[in-house]
């Protein structure tokens, strides 16, 4: 069990990410792989990542990388740095996550592996934990890669996932301020007494604050409990699952493989942005699902529209964007 003390100025200071973060989806992913929970949900999806990894010739990188990340009580906290601009709303790139990764201390390094290893860490672990240039490119390389075989051509099927959890929660801080935000997430954090939630996690544990904020982070891939840093020292950061919708794979770009024949016209992001455009969809929305940032986002979509194949309207403050006939055409591959 998880229990956290949560006074009223911790709530305050409570930071809820309205995206999920790249490493976090990357390690979580990589624990799917080593395991078979919710089976009905992600069965499909390990068949497709395990094909496309051979395919790729990244068999042994996987295989590499999960060694690093055990789905285990413990796996080092260097590989899931806290994200530092969620308040801005913005997207954590995947490039900027993986170069802090690699810029991890070797001290740091050296202790978590350690703890990953209590035996002793094979050499090419060691050769990471002291820092080698080399050594960290290739962790670098590795993680980039894996994350565009499994996490990013899923992107707008989860991306659907946490934009229907943000509004839900959305909802829950409106009706109920700070308290009825947290009330959303039980079960999987329930109040237990004036200022203490309770959660299930494999060990027992506390998540002490200390009058720093509390960061919380939605994921596709984290399932059955909510995840949280193992290192007390280290600014606290709780992952919670969101659960994908019945199918949730038929919304992904890339099902078997394949993208939809217009992605070699106009490339694959832009041809992503314009299937999740069947409905309308604010710019921040669309960075939302699409796991971009709000600029990229509004770049690929104003290309688009310049195209003819979106039109945009102005509401309000916000933006929206909308598929045209012309690229439902394009789409569907119907042009004449």
């Amino acid at each position: 069990m998880l229990t956290i003390d949560l006074t009223a100025e911790d709530l305050t200071r409570l930071r809820v990410s309205a995206r999920p973060d790249p490493m976090w989806d990357v390690v979580l992913s990589l624990h799917l792989l080593q395991n078979r929970q919710a089976a009905i949900a992600f069965d499909p999806w390990r068949s497709q990542v395990r094909a496309r990894v051979v395919e790729t010739g990244l068999a042994r990188t996987v295989a590499a990388l999960a060694r690093l990340a055990p789905w285990a009580s413990y796996f080092p906290d260097f590989l899931t740095p806290t994200p530092t601009d969620l308040g801005s709303g913005s997207a954590t790139p995947v490039e900027v996550a993986v170069d802090r990764v690699a810029s991890t201390p070797r001290q740091r390094l050296t202790r978590e592996l350690a703890v990953t290893f209590p035996a002793g860490p094979p050499s090419w672990v060691r050769r990471i934990a002291s820092g080698e240039a080399e050594a960290m490119r290739w962790l670098a390389g590795a993680l980039r890669r894996y994350h565009d075989v499994a996490v990013a051509p899923y992107a707008p099927a989860t991306g659907v996932a946490v934009a229907a959890d943000q509004v839900a929660r959305d909802a829950a801080l409106r009706r109920g301020g700070v308290q009825g935000l947290m009330g959303s997430f039980d079960p999987l954090l329930r109040r237990v007494d004036d200022g203490t939630w309770a959660g299930r996690y494999p060990v027992t544990r506390a998540l002490p604050l200390r009058g720093r904020p509390l960061t919380v982070i939605p994921s596709v891939f984290c399932v059955l409990a909510p995840v949280a840093l193992a290192d007390e020292a280290l600014d606290p950061a709780l992952v919670y699952p969101v659960a994908p919708a019945p199918g949730w794979l038929a919304c992904a770009d890339a099902v078997d493989g394949e993208r939809p024949p217009v992605a070699h016209l106009i490339g694959p992001t832009r041809a992503r942005v314009l299937e999740v455009l069947d409905v309308g969809r604010t710019t921040t929305a669309l960075a939302r699902v699409l796991d971009l940032t709000p600029a990229t986002a509004s770049r690929h979509a104003t290309v688009l529209r310049e195209a003819g194949l979106v039109s945009s309207q102005r509401q309000g403050n916000c933006v929206v964007h909308t598929r045209t006939p012309l690229g439902d055409a394009l789409l569907g591959g119907h042009l004449a």
